[in-house]
């Protein structure tokens, strides 16, 4: 690796931004996915060890945990012992040289090895530097920052499960992928910042202001309305039908969101007289009369299957849908075209992997590098770092 090919990277929106990636698990590793595959150049660190996500199995393909494998495509690998005082050097020219540098460490904990916001920003004042925590690096900078945690503090497992049931995580960590996402935005948003200004900046994420902004509807129905949400299983407080609904086989998604929506869905299921009820005339009359609707509809929805009721109510302008295990999620999806698996890598080493979910008409994704083995680019890395940049005035 050389210093331009560092600097200038692949084509893509992103082409000539160097990362330096000194996180680990979900959060940030999905931040820095998304912008190698948008044609940043990645250098994740590791320590010694590796990421904790390489041993999270099973499943796994081969020895490496197919969690490792989902959020790590794009990217080179250098393993450093921080502690070692030549690695935290090497590290510290990284961040010297990197265009951003994104890190998920307990509050404080890279600042003993110079790593920190300020140590870094004294080194590369044009840096734009990402911290992900848990809960902020003030009175909750102590506090673990794991997303079952945040799901259960947030507020989010109080509306999951039914009504009369233990509350229930999200099947994802879906904070940390949130989260990951927002350091991704706020990290576009500074580099803007920054080709106009020359200044670098801070960019703070945490999972609880992500869980509680991504509550959205009920985060609103708390601050604007003070009203609690609370548990309602599969159902939504202010739309219906806007829940699964049994057919002949199976459960179908049935999201009739507005009157017009709502009179195709009745038209297709063979009663179009219901709207006209007076009990069922708009959304609210709907919603507070599902339990005298709700089995109108399932009696119609019983006389086929949750298949053939789809292809029936898209055709018909009604958002429907069947509930899949994942890989008829991905059937679905090549169905309608998507392409959703791409190969990365070559012969050996390629890996099926998920695709980017942004395509751009100009600057397509690139998917360049398979997940890298532990420190797989060490040797080219540290010599890369070793080697004075064009312009330095060290000796």
């Amino acid at each position: 690796m050389t210093d331009d090919t560092a600097r200038e990277g692949p084509g893509g929106p992103l082409a000539g931004v160097l990362v330096a990636d000194f996180s680990r698990v979900l959060a940030g590793p999905y931040a820095t996915m998304l912008l190698a595959d948008l044609g940043a150049e990645v250098v994740k660190v590791e320590a010694p060890q590796g990421d904790d996500t390489r041993s999270w199995t099973p499943p796994a393909r081969g020895d490496v945990s197919t969690y490792y494998l989902g959020i790590n495509r794009g990217k080179r690998s250098i393993a450093l012992d921080l502690r070692d005082e030549d690695d935290a050097a090497a590290a510290r020219e990284l961040a010297r040289r990197a265009d951003v540098l994104i890190e998920n460490f307990k509050p404080g904990g890279l600042g003993r090895f110079g790593l920190d916001y300020d140590s870094v920003r004294a080194a590369n004042p044009g840096i734009v530097y990402s911290s992900i925590t848990g809960f902020g690096a003030g009175a909750g900078r102590d506090v673990p920052g794991y997303d079952l945690m945040v799901q259960a503090i947030s507020g989010l497992m109080s509306l999951t499960g039914d009504p009369d049931g233990p509350p229930y995580r999200a099947g994802i960590s879906v904070f940390d992928v949130m989260a990951g996402n927002h350091a991704a935005i706020g990290i576009l948003a500074a580099l803007r910042h920054r080709d106009a200004t020359g200044e670098g900046q801070l960019v703070e994420v945490n999972l609880l202001s992500s869980a509680l902004a991504g509550l959205v509807n009920h985060s609103s129905a708390y601050v604007a309305g003070d009203t609690v949400p609370y548990r309602m299983g599969n159902a939504h407080p202010s739309v219906f039908p806007y829940e699964p609904l049994p057919t002949a086989d199976n459960d179908l998604i049935v999201a009739a969101a507005n009157d017009r929506q709502f009179r195709r869905l009745c038209e297709v299921l063979g009663v179009p007289e219901v709207p006209g009820d007076p009990r069922f005339a708009t959304n609210a009359d709907r919603t507070a009369n599902r339990a005298e609707l709700r089995p109108i509809l399932v009696e119609r929805l019983r006389l086929r299957g949750a298949v053939e009721w789809f292809d029936l109510l898209v055709a018909a302008g009604v958002p429907s849908g069947p509930i899949n295990t994942i890989d008829g999620g991905f059937a679905m999806a090549e169905r309608f075209g998507l392409d959703p698996v791409v190969v990365v890598g070559e012969g050996d080493h390629a890996v099926p992997t998920t695709r980017h979910p942004v395509r751009f008409s100009r600057t397509p994704v690139a998917y360049r590098l398979p997940p890298p083995g532990l420190d797989e680019h060490g040797a080219e890395l540290r010599k890369w770092l070793a080697e004075p940049q064009e312009g330095d005035d060290r000796g």
